[in-house]
């Protein structure tokens, strides 16, 4: 905006005080987008309401603060020095409601999680049970959705993270391990080598949206073609169907460890298929961590060792 010459504000003013805050606010709203039409409805107000108020604003100080003119507004001198000394105010009241916020460190408020695996259904019912001013959404995905846009706090992720703009803390390390029933071993021949996967029926998951995977991960890095009837990103869809005989599945070894055990599932390939996987809890770097996502993230780490399976051991794998 451009500045024309008009006085300065008069001092001293007595203005509500319950109201000052929010008048600032709304003066910077229509200084940064140079237009009351704009502002209104990024504060999602009538129009007609927010230029009372800026008009009121105006009468209140005694000066005029914005020429409104046909297609922009310009600051006068006195509406330069309020957007100055408002910006400085709003951000130390900012700052301050930041700063008791942390020494109160109570969560509280709409907490919304996305997760992608079948783990941690301890830790969000334990959180609700000690922290009662928490309201908590969670969402089951495979895709690693956008925490900005998608107004999500917290993420539990497996695979890598990739996004640098987000603080990521490993919470476990896992691997995939390919299985298959007894009962589909005794109509095929258990294979041999990977390359022998290719005439297998292998249930996989999507390595797009609608794209079913084309190939499995191998330990020295490589990868090996699968297909199959069945693709699949839904983990208990994916153990139903390799315990009904479905086909050959690759899941992660904590969530197979029972059936395993039990001689439901037998491992296969155990030397040359699968590959680590690391299990995040990943957030959005900011330099103002709500005490509810701190204390989420804290509680995650925590209770980890007590609620995630133990990863079955391989014979002659550490």
């Amino acid at each position: 905006m451009n500045v024309t010459s008009e006085k300065k504000i008069a001092s001293p003013v007595h203005l509500d005080h319950n109201l000052n805050s929010d008048r600032m606010r709304e003066f910077l709203a229509v200084v940064r987008a140079e237009s009351i039409s704009a502002a209104a409805r990024a504060l999602n107000l009538p129009r007609a309401t927010l230029s009372r108020r800026i008009s009121a604003l105006e009468a209140d100080l005694g000066v005029r603060l914005i020429h409104r003119r046909t297609n922009r507004l310009t600051l006068t001198e006195a509406g330069e020095e309020l957007r100055l000394r408002a910006q400085r105010i709003v951000e130390d009241v900012e700052e301050t409601w930041n700063a008791v916020r942390r020494l109160d460190d109570t969560p509280r408020g709409l907490l919304r999680v996305s997760v992608t695996g079948p783990y941690f259904t301890k830790l969000f019912t334990g959180f609700l049970c000690d922290f009662p001013e928490v309201r908590l959404e969670v969402q089951s995905t495979t895709q690693h959705v956008d925490l900005l846009s998608e107004g999500v706090d917290v993420a539990i992720r497996i695979g890598p993270v990739k996004d640098q703009n987000l603080i990521a803390r490993r919470l476990h390390t896992d691997r995939l391990v390919a299985v298959a029933s007894p009962e589909y071993l005794k109509r095929r021949t258990a294979p041999a080598s990977p390359e022998e996967l290719t005439e297998h029926n292998c249930i996989v998951g999507f390595a797009g949206e609608w794209t079913p995977s084309k190939s499995w991960p191998l330990l020295d890095g490589g990868s090996i073609p699968v297909g199959g009837r069945l693709s699949a990103n839904e983990i208990e869809l994916v153990m139903h169907a390799v315990l009904e005989g479905i086909g050959i599945a690759l899941l992660p070894s904590a969530v197979a460890a029972p059936h395993l055990e039990s001689g439901a599932l037998v491992p296969l390939l155990t030397d040359t298929v699968g590959t680590e996987i690391p299990i995040s809890l990943v957030y959005v770097d900011r330099e103002f961590i709500d005490p509810k996502v701190r204390i989420f993230v804290d509680r995650a780490v925590e209770v980890i060792s007590s609620e995630m399976p133990k990863p079955h051991r391989f014979e002659g794998t550490s």
